[in-house]
């Protein structure tokens, strides 16, 4: 047996030796495993004195020589993780949780450890084809038709991006400046970002009202684009909901298709939250006609519980991403022409990419999609408990029911309104996250500040969400 390695790296070549490797590993492991195991007793969240964290560590300078690993773990582990909110814990339940699936990061070990490049098929065939499985399997959730495709992104913004571009180049001419995009107002606001991106004015993304239910009032849609048609714009994208992050609406996607259909645009439908919700049956009849879009994205990191950075674009004909994206240049290597394989450099903006198919591809086949859905289901249930006990909470309205796994409320009390009513509601939100059992967020709709419930980590059960029910009525009862 090898003698003990040296803990400390400095001053050694970057090439570390295998028993330094296993000290390594082993330093991290013992830490990781720690902090997993306390993600249940840990703050739901905890910012307070991170700014002066945050300050410190912004003026240190890079050390000449190594820093022990103990003392970088305990930097880590001790001092900036714990300064956060708790997203991977069970109390999160604030904006769109993201769970952290384990195997998801023994995924990237591999992954980044053997390095190897899959931004051409060439390089690494079999690896590309993980993620063309992935891809295969995604489409079939959503229920696009054979000749869809698409690939992995770092997320729902980028994602999109890349479908605006690709719809851009499809539906308009070289001039596309003409072009109107059409938003619901309650619709994520990386649509007119990545559309700003893509070269189109602001004032280009018409958005649309919403119904009592937040959904798109498609009625009202058809007529703006009848009226941008005879003003001499170009109607082409139309952006349906499939869960929006303010209540997890979901818009009449049939309805969407249908218009979609009559006036040749481009439907384009934003699953990054709920999309998933379509490995349960409720979440398909929900969702029905999704399956109709050009477009859908996905983000993994949400729905299907994996880490931060996993976002997927889905579209119907694979070639439009190619059509949109191919380039070439003396120093690649050929591109290979059979329809089952890809290469991905030709079919969005990276040439250099990670291998983020592993970080799918391994949970899916170590857990199978039998688990996720089971879990899915899970988080619908809980919100419709927790709109239900809410609503026998005194002065507690629900202002949007639960469509997917978020909740909408707040506290309304007789003789006040507008701005009182906010502060109300502002300090409420304030009090329940205080208590560190669990962490929500606000939004406004409609003007009124409200409070929402967005349960979707694979760690948050009911018992959790009971503590964090027994909080609310604790802190409505010092309201």
């Amino acid at each position: 047996m090898p003698s003990s390695p040296p803990a400390d790296f400095a001053g050694t070549s970057l090439e570390l030796s295998a028993p330094q490797m296993r000290a390594l590993l082993d330093a991290v492991r013992d830490r990781i495993v720690e902090h997993v195991a306390s993600l249940p007793s840990q703050p739901a969240a905890d910012v307070e004195g991170a700014a002066a964290l945050a300050r410190e560590l912004f003026e240190a300078e890079a050390p000449e020589a190594g820093i022990p690993s103990g003392e970088i773990l305990d930097l880590l582990f001790d001092r900036a993780i714990p300064k956060s909110f708790n997203t991977a814990g069970p109390g999160y339940l604030a904006y769109i949780p993201g769970g952290g699936v384990f195997a998801s990061a023994v995924a990237d070990l591999i992954s980044d450890a053997t390095n190897r490049y899959v931004g051409v098929w060439q390089a690494a065939p079999a690896l590309v084809q993980l993620e063309t499985n992935v891809i295969r399997w995604l489409c079939g959730i959503v229920g696009l038709p054979a000749g869809s495709g698409g690939y992995l992104a770092t997320g729902g913004s980028l994602a999109t991006f890349t479908a605006i571009v690709a719809a851009r180049r499809e539906k308009l001419p070289a001039d596309f400046l003409k072009g109107t995009l059409y938003v619901s107002d309650q619709t994520h606001h990386a649509i007119s970002k990545a559309a700003s991106l893509a070269g189109f004015p602001p004032e280009n993304v018409r958005s649309i009202p919403s119904d009592g239910r937040f959904r798109v009032r498609v009625d009202l849609l058809a007529e703006r684009i009848a009226a941008d048609r005879e003003a001499g714009f170009a109607p082409f994208f139309v952006c349906g909901n499939a869960g929006t992050t303010n209540t997890g609406a979901v818009d009449d996607l049939g309805a969407l298709a249908d218009l979609c259909a009559r006036e040749r645009l481009w439907l384009h439908a934003d699953g990054a939250y709920g999309g998933f919700f379509l490995l349960t049956a409720r979440g398909r009849e929900t969702m029905a006609g999704i399956g109709r879009a050009d477009s859908v994205v996905l983000d993994p990191h949400k729905g299907l519980f994996l880490p931060y950075g996993t976002g997927a674009l889905l579209v119907r004909d694979a070639q439009v991403l190619r059509r949109a994206h191919a380039a070439g240049a003396d120093y690649l290597p050929h591109m290979q022409e059979d329809p089952g394989f890809v290469d991905y450099c030709e079919i969005s903006p990276e040439l250099s990419r990670a291998f983020r198919g592993l970080r799918v591809w391994l949970p899916l086949k170590l857990h199978g999609l039998g688990a996720f859905r089971r879990n899915l289901d899970e988080k619908l249930d809980l919100a419709l408990h927790a709109a239900e006990e809410l609503r026998k909470m005194p002065g507690v309205e629900i202002v949007a029911e639960p469509q997917l796994s978020v909740v909408a409320f707040r506290l309304v009390r007789p003789g006040l309104d507008g701005e009182a009513l906010n502060r109300l509601n502002r300090d409420l939100i304030a009090r329940i996250n205080a208590r560190q059992r669990i962490h929500i967020s606000g939004t406004v709709l409609d003007g009124a500040f409200v409070l929402r419930i967005c349960v979707l980590s694979f760690r948050t059960h009911l018992p959790r969400l009971e503590e964090g029910l027994e909080d609310i009525r604790a802190s409505l009862a010092e309201s």
